[in-house]
């Protein structure tokens, strides 16, 4: 099976050859990082329309983790086109941090649209990195299909606790590896992984982040294994809940 597998990989390898030259030349990081938030754009609309009741649900007790003023201090990290914002409180103070500056334009278009938040910063960083955020300054941290293209989760998760309030919450909703290494979708995500890593920016189709979030710190995981009702069949394998600190 590893065989075939192997060989499948590198029928699609040869199918996006012009993809691996310009990686290989260092060139099509800078495209795909220019192009990747025109893609997602109108890809988030698709999915929070079929993810709503789940996302309605995650978010339903942010509220319960809110300070003494009342008020939420949120970090979103990989926020993108802000496809989350509809679903926060009014009292959110909200920082939104992601790696790719390309998603300003989105952005901008998503705060303005969501008026009833109160938006702190905006900060160019990745997950596994976010020195710009001071150590327990936050009451709720925000992932959603982001550590899919980090490849490092212990150290975003060390990162998360690091920023969070002690008592705060990290919430997060993540496509993740199908866990039943007998099925068929198992099977089309290892073969399609290498290609679909570099068209999509960097994404994994493979990853046990679930793992990852039980070895964490958190003193409390709420995680559910879930499937999306998304088209897209190789990413309808998802976690979802919070932990806390």
């Amino acid at each position: 099976m590893s065989l075939l597998i192997s060989i499948l990989q590198l029928c699609l390898a040869i199918l996006t050859l012009p993809l691996h030259i310009l990686s290989f030349l260092g060139i099509w990081s800078v495209i795909s990082r220019k192009i990747f938030p025109y893609i997602l754009a109108p890809l988030m609309k698709s999915y929070n329309n079929v993810m709503d009741a789940t996302k309605k649900d995650l978010f339903s007790n942010l509220g319960d983790f809110a300070g003494n003023s009342k008020e939420i201090k949120l970090l979103e990290i990989g926020c993108g086109t802000g496809a989350n914002f509809k679903f926060y409180p009014n009292n959110c103070r909200v920082t939104c941090l992601d790696i790719n500056p390309n998603f300003e334009k989105f952005l901008v278009k998503s705060q303005a649209e969501n008026s009833h938040l109160k938006f702190e910063s905006s900060l160019v960083a990745s997950a596994d990195n976010m020195k710009q955020v001071a150590d327990a300054s936050q009451d709720v941290v925000v992932c959603t299909l982001v550590v899919c293209s980090v490849p490092n989760t212990p150290k975003v998760l060390e990162e998360v606790w690091r920023v969070l309030k002690p008592g705060g919450a990290f919430f997060f909703l993540e496509h993740v590896a199908c866990s039943d290494e007998a099925t068929w979708l198992c099977f089309f995500q290892r073969i399609l992984n290498p290609t679909w890593k570099l068209v999509f920016d960097g994404c994994n189709l493979r990853k046990f982040t679930w793992k990852d979030l039980e070895n964490a710190k958190f003193s409390t995981l709420k995680l559910r294994h879930i499937q999306a009702r998304t088209m897209i069949k190789p990413v309808t394998p998802h976690i979802v809940g919070y932990a806390v600190k």
